[in-house]
């Protein structure tokens, strides 16, 4: 699919909104943002710059995309695509697509960028659910190559198939979910390992810093090259069997969240925002940390993108076995 025949409408000027539209302006699409309120949309032209700066975007790319200050102003029978950005309130975005339903081109799918909220829940009721996802981005949108997409029992296939097409043509490596489920799947998994990790800290075993530095250059360290599944193809099944049937018993699996985060959270403890979490913070070094985790994020999409050049879905070579 050719990007420059793509036009985007992101509802939402915010960073994840700026970032998307910055991602399909600069893959040669044109985009549409749609921000209502005029504070935030008086920044976008400066905030969407310094996206397109760390993206090396050249003067077309720049000019690739249009801020309105409502629904109204759009192209909509020129629009091939909509995604939400608006903040995570469920109303709200029910509310704006039973509107997008009525504004946009029957064959447009609907998707939102949402990480809390599923599509099912925001498409219930709702006329056309049929071309309805999610389209969940990472932070920073404009560096992690990865989109989940996210279908409802509602979703047609063939809407999906399309969406990840159109991202697929922007960059993006679209990560498919068949069933909307809390939490999505990269979440999910974030969330199984922080639970881990968490307990191991709450039960003396070791430090936030430990935990950070096993991740990092560690078994994590791998995660570029190779997602669980295909390193453990790389290291042998028997052997992963074998160390998950000695480690299994023994994890955390309590339902409930660890007092090593919410005994933070109790005392405000919040991260950065406050100046202090897991470590503590000053002005200074948030600007330093931010600085350097942005430039190595950078870096890390340089390895990807080489090795996305040749295969958009970010495959391995290996093709998938079929199940058993």
């Amino acid at each position: 699919m050719d990007a420059s025949r793509i036009q985007v409408a992101v509802v939402g000027g915010g960073t994840m909104g700026r970032d998307i539209a910055a991602t399909f302006a600069n893959a040669g699409a044109q985009a549409h943002i749609v921000e209502t309120f005029p504070q935030a949309r008086a920044v976008i032209a400066e905030r969407i710059g310094q996206t397109f700066d760390k993206l090396g975007a050249d003067a077309a790319a720049r000019a690739r995309y249009t801020v309105h200050d409502s629904l109204a102003g759009v192209p909509w029978p020129a629009i091939d695509i909509v995604i939400e950005a608006v903040p995570e309130q469920l109303e709200l975005k029910r509310s704006l697509f039973r509107e997008l339903e009525t504004l946009a081109r029957r064959d447009t799918p609907l998707c939102s960028n949402s990480s809390a909220i599923g599509i099912s829940k925001i498409g219930e009721g709702l006329a056309s659910r049929d071309r309805m996802l999610n389209t969940h981005y990472f932070m920073p949108a404009h560096l992690v190559p990865a989109v989940e997409v996210v279908s409802s029992e509602a979703t047609d296939p063939k809407v999906a198939d399309h969406v990840c097409a159109m991202l697929r043509a922007t960059g993006r490596v679209p990560v498919r979910v068949k069933r909307d489920i809390p939490g999505f799947l990269a979440n999910r998994l974030q969330h199984a390992l922080s639970r881990e990790a968490f307990w191991l800290m709450e039960q003396g075993f070791c430090e936030a810093e430990d935990i950070d530095a096993a991740v990092r250059f560690g078994f994590g360290f791998r995660y570029i090259a190779a997602g669980p599944c295909l390193q453990r193809d790389h290291a042998g099944l028997e052997v992963h069997a074998a160390a998950g049937a000695e480690m299994y018993p023994h994890f955390n699996n309590s339902p409930d969240v660890s007092s090593a985060l919410t005994d933070r959270v109790a005392a405000n403890k919040l991260g950065m925002k406050t100046g202090e979490g897991f470590y503590q913070w000053t002005p200074e070094t948030i600007v330093a940390e931010r600085a350097r985790y942005e430039k190595t994020l950078a870096a890390a999409f340089q390895i990807i993108k080489a090795e996305l050049d040749g295969n958009a879905d970010g495959k391995p070579a290996g093709k998938q076995a079929d199940d058993q």
